[in-house]
């Protein structure tokens, strides 16, 4: 793909409409921004660093136009609404001032110009807001994607690198390794688009590599990437050693990855302490605004806006805070070669109703027909045979089972009246209400997912528990002289375990025919996990300059052990914050259940007794205490409160423990039991 081409598709989101609003504010853009300012650098610097086409003088000016139309509807809605409140008198005008004017005709034009010059205000301060949103928003698109790939670039290139080094080691050339780095980027990701860049420079532009190079040293958004670049260029340009370089930075990264997750487990810690006083915040808040509606200085409002509001959206904002710093992994584990057949690529993309290779000839010949019609039986009978490992497969396929279910199961409870289809139902009937709203849909659809969601990535998983040891075993077997296939048939036959059994199938089908560079992105294929990818990409690019590539194994070892290490550390460190945050959930119910029993349930018997005896305080003369709190509904309310915190506590602790929202319906499906069993005894 040539330059135009990548920038045309990643600048692809804005129209011809878009471009023509661009060249009619052009002039604007000229009147209000100076060429050489440092914004307009900043700007055009991200835009680069981005990959997006776009000139930075088409792109400020259609900025300016997406501004400026927002900025205009905005301010004749400020217009409109400043004119319904003022000029009809919903919002009085006569003492705005608290001020008094003892000049009369001063006071008379002041009265004669207040009411049109607070609507003016309105529509220009809405007016203002919305510019700045429509302008703002655009300007922050490059930089938000500059972000996100200079995120990746620093993830990916510690193996990037130990990539380069395997290929240098190899035998490949300064140019070779520069094309087979920007030809991997279905496991390099944004580090092989910006190799990609140097090779398209020099093929389509002209431009010698050392100089294509230096571009991208100063273009690239990772300050890592542009260092390394940088030393690059001062072994090519001196003609140095590029092994022992691309060995030394292969150390200096793997020391540099291990620092960076100690930074982030850090950062983490400190999330974990935050989320105790977030979380607390709310219970907190509900304890004064039920003592200030025992004294009637609260609307049950406010503890609706608490419960709904306030939780669902502390929990949600501390989720995003967590995700700017929890690093995903980056790809899909899913390899493709340049020279892949058609098999290869139909199995990657392949969906639920795909077939494989006989869709690309049904509709030539009726026979091709009929054996589509005969392998969609085949594969339903399979599906039928054995569902389990179907939904082991595909976990989220579940849900088109769960989901159904629930909506009948609510349909029928609804219309036989066998759960409460009213708000006072529900408050007479807050746990029942609750568990059929809420907990049956939950327990329904997040139990299998999350059985055959974990059931999948422990399958997939536990073929890399032990491959660093596996690696070190192959690069042993091919320092003998054996071919990297006779070791892996070595490796096969002396070691047990799941990755052993796959050595084995790899063996025989190369045996069978297949090239080993095939069997070995069919390996990776079927368990996809990005690690092994990098691992897989490495070996089979070596093993095709040559079989005795002990070298090359044992540096993929160095990495993966790399990787073992960081793992264990993250393991080791989130497991804490995981307890944390089970902890501090487990406290706020217990003081919610403490609240409910010897609150609640006191007020409420003391209420009746009152009541009962006839007078009392409320006799003396005043209110009673409590007199016109409905406990039913604050106990609905604390109810609600611990399961939506449970819910929320359960995927924060899913997402900082695997960067995956999923992970977290376990601890949801947990904390929600706790939630359920401890309110149905208190209530």
């Amino acid at each position: 793909m040539s330059l135009q081409t990548r920038g045309e598709t990643s600048g692809s989101g804005f129209s011809t409409s878009s471009d023509s609003l661009g060249d009619m504010f052009y002039p604007l853009y000229e009147r209000l921004f100076d060429e050489n300012s440092d914004f307009v650098a900043d700007v055009e610097s991200k835009l680069a660093q981005s990959r997006m086409a776009d000139t930075v003088e088409m792109y400020l000016s259609r900025s300016l136009a997406i501004g400026v139309l927002t900025g205009g509807m905005l301010w004749v809605l400020g217009t409109l609404v400043g004119y319904f409140i003022f000029a009809t008198g919903l919002i009085q005008t006569e003492s705005l001032l608290g001020a008094t004017i003892p000049n009369a005709t001063l006071v008379a034009i002041i009265q004669a110009i207040k009411v049109p010059a607070l609507i003016l205000v309105t529509g220009l301060f809405l007016g203002s807001i919305g510019f700045a949103m429509g302008f703002g928003a655009l300007v922050a698109v490059p930089y938000s994607r500059a972000s996100t790939r200079k995120r990746e670039i620093d993830m990916l290139l510690t193996d990037a690198v130990s990539f380069m080094y395997a290929l240098s080691v190899g035998g490949l050339n300064q140019l070779e390794i520069l094309e087979a780095m920007a030809r991997a980027e279905d496991t390099y990701g944004e580090v092989a688009k910006e190799f990609q860049s140097i090779v398209q420079e020099t093929e389509y532009f002209d431009t010698d590599y050392r100089t294509a190079i230096r571009n991208q040293a100063m273009e690239t958004p990772s300050n890592e990437l542009s260092q390394f670049l940088t030393d690059m260029l001062s072994i090519v340009n001196s003609g140095g050693d590029m092994e022992g370089f691309l060995y030394d930075k292969k150390e200096k990264h793997m020391r540099t990855a291990k620092q960076q997750q100690e930074m982030t487990l850090e950062t983490l810690e400190l999330f974990g302490e935050m989320y105790m006083t977030l979380s607390l915040f709310p219970l907190l808040l509900i304890i004064i605004l039920v003592i200030m509606r025992m004294l009637g200085e609260a609307q049950v409002t406010m503890l609706f806006g608490t419960v709904y509001g306030l939780i669902p959206l502390t929990g949600a904002g501390f989720l995003v805070l967590v995700s700017t710093v929890k690093e995903d992994e980056p790809g899909d584990g899913f390899l493709l070669p340049s020279d892949a057949d058609d098999r290869l690529s139909v199995q990657q993309g392949a969906g639920l109703l795909d077939l494989g290779l006989i869709e690309q000839f049904t509709g030539e010949y009726s026979v091709f027909d009929r054996i589509k019609n005969r392998e969609g039986t085949y594969e339903t009978i399979q599906v039928l045979k054995a569902p389990h490992l179907f939904f082991r497969d595909n976990p989220l396929y579940t849900t088109a089972l769960t989901v159904p279910a629930v909506l009948v199961l609510l349909v029928v409870a609804m219309v036989s009246g066998a759960v409460p289809t009213s708000w006072d139902g529900m408050v007479d009937s807050p746990v029942w209400g609750t568990f059929v709203y809420i907990y049956m849909p939950v327990y329904i659809v997040f139990l299998p997912l999350t059985i055959f969601r974990e059931w999948n990535v422990r399958s997939r998983k536990t073929v890399i528990s032990n491959i660093s040891d596996n690696l070190r075993k192959l690069s042993s077997a091919n320092d003998t002289g054996q071919t990297l296939l006779e070791s892996l048939r070595t490796v096969s036959d002396t070691t047990s375990g799941k990755l052993a059994t796959e050595f084995e199938t790899m063996h025989t089908k190369v045996n069978y025919g297949m090239s080993l560079k095939h069997a070995l992105v069919e390996f990776n294929n079927k368990y996809h996990i990005p690690r092994l990818a990098r691992t897989v990409k490495l070996i089979s690019k070596a093993q095709e300059a040559s079989s005795q590539i002990t070298d090359v194994l044992t540096t993929a070892a160095q990495a993966s052990e790399n990787q073992d290490d960081i793992e264990r550390e993250r393991k080791s460190r989130t497991r804490m914050q995981v307890v944390i945050i089970i902890m501090t959930y487990l406290t706020l119910l217990a003081v919610m259940a403490i609240l409910k029993t010897q609150f609640l349930d006191v007020l409420t018997g003391l209420t009746d007794a009152s009541s009962g005896g006839g007078g009392g305080a409320a006799g003396a003369g005043g209110p009673s205490f409590g007199g016109n709190v409905n406990t039913n509904l604050l106990s609905l309310l604390f109810f609600h409160a611990v399961t939506m915190q449970a819910l929320l506590s359960g995927l924060i602790a899913g997402y900082i423990r695997d960067a995956d929202i999923l992970s977290g319906l376990k601890f949801v499906l947990i904390l929600m039991t706790i939630a359920l069993v401890v309110w149905a005894a208190v209530a």
